[in-house]
């Protein structure tokens, strides 16, 4: 019989289930089901070639727009990671950049309501039907949650105004870790998968999650030995790598950038398929070393269900705006974001598409059973 141990000391008796997680900033462990050793598919690069800025400068800007709405009141943007992570910056970003250029006139703000890799953020988007006032950040947990049954709904439930751009993944170690490379990691996990503790974040079968069953499976190791700890922001995830207790953590490219600067993390490889700029320039790809792991996660932002056709037309016009100022575009480059901004049927087919390919992805990791 397994065990949950909560951080504050008490413990829960849980059978049937032999891998364990750790979830939030100070850990929290729960037992997770095990892994399937075999993938059905590949892990695969979710990078696709964003829209043309020609095609950007074609739509309308919201103050010319025939749709006859704007903002009236106090604009909020729900976030489902603490100050930060990785689905509060992007919206911090925008939220300067739609007052700075006005075009959004009223005020902006924002709240934090980290947990379930940005589900307390949905289902708050979600209680507030018909509201066009509320944003929120999407991400490839808005998919997962529904399929491994820890919310009931997914992007269809909502209404996707945009998706911005793709960040790829960096494996980190402490500065001065034993591991020296990404062909010592790759040799340590095919010879005892277990043996080294991993943190990512921000939920179980997330793109960190799954990128490390691809590893796995390219060994012959079985994933159902990872021993993993999740958080619920990447930026914790790597704090935790830098104190020492775990040997390996698996994030954001971007939420290591400043542990890289302060030399008390090494990134020692990257999920991008190709290599990426600044603190990043040293390491290679997966790619360059025969390893097939491409892949990355997608940021959007999300509206409430039921707002009116005209309503999304505006902030899907003001977005389009928001991504061709400089401010956007300094901030890509310096967080190493890869910029992939579609709307409208082109950004429906991306999330059924990445419905389908996460279904998939955990079905092989054994979180999800077969019909």
């Amino acid at each position: 019989m397994s065990r949950i141990t909560m951080r504050w000391g008490s413990i829960l008796p849980v059978s049937g289930l032999s891998a364990m997680a750790v979830l939030g900033r100070a850990g929290v462990t729960i037992p997770y089901a095990t892994l399937r050793s075999n993938f059905r598919k590949s892990c695969a690069n979710v990078f696709v070639t964003h829209a043309s800025h020609t095609a950007r400068r074609t739509m309308l800007n919201p103050s010319n727009t025939q749709a006859h709405w704007r903002p009236t009141r106090e604009v909020e943007f729900i976030v489902g990671t603490p100050p930060g992570g990785g689905q509060d910056r992007p919206a911090r970003t925008l939220m300067r950049i739609l007052e700075a250029t006005r075009l959004v006139d009223v005020p902006i703000k924002l709240t934090n309501l980290p947990g379930n890799g940005g589900g307390h953020a949905w289902d708050a988007l979600r209680a507030r039907a018909g509201d066009p006032h509320v944003l929120s950040i999407s991400a490839p947990p808005l998919m997962s949650n529904r399929i491994l049954g820890i919310s009931d709904f997914d992007h269809a439930a909502l209404t996707p105004v945009a998706n911005l751009f793709t960040e790829y993944l960096a494996f980190v170690v402490a500065a001065d870790s034993s591991i020296r490379d990404a062909t010592a990691l790759i040799a340590m996990l095919a010879a005892d998968p277990g043996a080294i503790r991993i943190s990512l974040a921000t939920a179980i079968g997330s793109t960190s999650h799954i990128a490390m069953g691809q590893l796995l499976t390219h060994v012959g190791a079985d994933p159902r030995k990872l021993d993993l700890r999740v958080f619920e922001s990447a930026p914790y995830a790597v704090d935790d790598v830098a104190a020492g207790n775990a040997q390996l953590g698996v994030i954001s490219a971007v939420s290591a950038r400043k542990a890289l600067e302060a030399g008390t993390v090494r990134a020692l490889v990257v999920s991008s398929p190709a290599r990426l700029s600044g603190v990043f320039a040293d390491a290679p790809t997966w790619t360059e070393l025969s390893v097939p792991c491409v892949i990355g996660q997608w940021r959007g932002v999300l509206a409430a269900s039921g707002i009116g056709a005209s309503q999304l037309a505006w902030w899907t016009q003001a977005l389009a705006a928001a991504v061709e100022h400089p401010q956007w575009q300094d901030e890509l480059a310096a967080h190493n974001w890869t910029d992939h901004f579609i709307t409208g049927g082109t950004l429906q087919s991306f999330l059924d598409d990445e419905r389908t390919f996460t279904r998939d992805m955990l079905k092989a990791l054994g979180l999800v059973s077969p019909p």
